[in-house]
């Protein structure tokens, strides 16, 4: 389906109402194909949105916007040990967590109640709660929108990183993401490395799968304000990573700053943190604010435009390099 004039309201979390030149709905892969063979002439630039839940407009996108609601999850293969899965891109990634866990096929229940769309997972890496979605992707299926050819990646291919992939930086654009198949274990596995995870599962009962993304589930809630109530993409800000020789000094300085080892030998700090100790939780300027819960969370309070948002963005960073010399990244993207 091509829509015109689109409104984007209901297709990004901030609840900002902009519009684009176009926008294309995508059901299928075979649609996908047939979209780039019979729109060579799409208006550029081109912008593959999902849920919308880590973006923020600032202006009117005078472009084509691709929108997948590709359904469906299925078990491709399973032994006495694992389970590969296979999801559309247009799954809504908490459905996925839940039909998961309700079937017994562990390793994504502390990424319970992450906004968004399966296939947005493999741009973004997201992560929570001491887990990251790329210790169990195990393959990505995609059209190439330059020559409408599918591929696949293997996980190794797909470069992951901190909040990041090939498909956020070398392939942006390029490709669109049409299927994620993951490799679970059938076996119990449980990760109750973050802090207060545990704590929270066994007030809920017996330690267990169910228990766990139920403590997830609470935590989540308990901090980060709910899109449908409220506008708002999440945390804003990526955790900034430094040297172990920089951690030192920022501890040396500001005794009970949170740092977290890195498997690299660095220091992973909260941004979140940093961003109170400057004094902005809670702070609003306008319609735009910053969440009284969590200082990761920028929100619109109901008719702060996209620029006003991201010039709060930047006072906050600004902030934070003053007081601790560190450069928050943004983990929203902005357009």
């Amino acid at each position: 389906m091509v829509i015109s004039n689109a409104s984007l309201k209901s297709y990004n979390t901030f609840g900002l109402d902009y519009k684009a030149d176009r926008l294309i709905i995508i059901n299928n892969e075979k649609e996908a194909v047939s979209m780039v063979l019979d729109h060579k002439d799409l208006i550029n630039p081109v912008l593959i949105l999902g849920g919308g839940s880590n973006i923020l407009f600032t202006r009117d996108f005078k472009g084509t916007i691709i929108h997948p609601e590709i359904p469906g999850i299925s078990i491709k293969e399973r032994d006495d040990d694992l389970v590969f899965i296979s999801a559309g891109a247009g799954v809504k990634w908490d459905d996925l967590v839940d039909w998961t866990v309700n079937n017994n096929f562990y390793g994504l229940e502390n990424l319970s109640l992450i906004p968004g769309m399966v296939g947005a997972t493999a741009v973004q890496n997201i992560g929570a709660y001491g887990s990251e979605v790329k210790h169990y992707i195990f393959s990505v299926r995609c059209v190439n929108l330059r020559d409408s050819s599918v591929q696949e990646f293997t996980n190794r291919e797909c470069r992951f990183s901190y909040r990041n992939s090939i498909f956020k930086n070398v392939l942006n654009k390029h490709f669109l993401i049409t299927e994620v198949c993951f490799r679970l274990t059938i076996k119990p596995s449980l990760n109750l490395s973050y802090g207060s995870l545990q704590k929270e599962a066994e007030s809920i009962g017996k330690l267990s799968q169910k228990t766990i993304r139920q403590a997830v589930i609470n935590i989540r809630t308990s901090k980060l304000p709910d899109p449908s109530i409220i506008g708002n993409a999440g945390s804003f800000f990526k955790n900034p990573v430094v040297s172990a020789e920089r951690a030192e000094i920022l501890q040396a300085n500001f005794p009970s700053i949170p740092k977290y080892d890195e498997s690299t030998g660095e220091i992973k700090i909260a941004a979140g943190w940093l961003i109170d100790q400057c004094g902005w939780k809670g702070k609003r300027i306008g319609d735009a604010g910053v969440h009284g819960n969590q200082a990761l969370v920028l929100v619109n309070y109901g008719k702060a435009s996209g620029k006003e948002i991201l010039d709060l963005s930047e006072m906050i960073r600004k902030s934070v390099f003053d007081k601790f010399g560190i450069n928050l990244e943004r983990e929203v993207e902005t357009i």
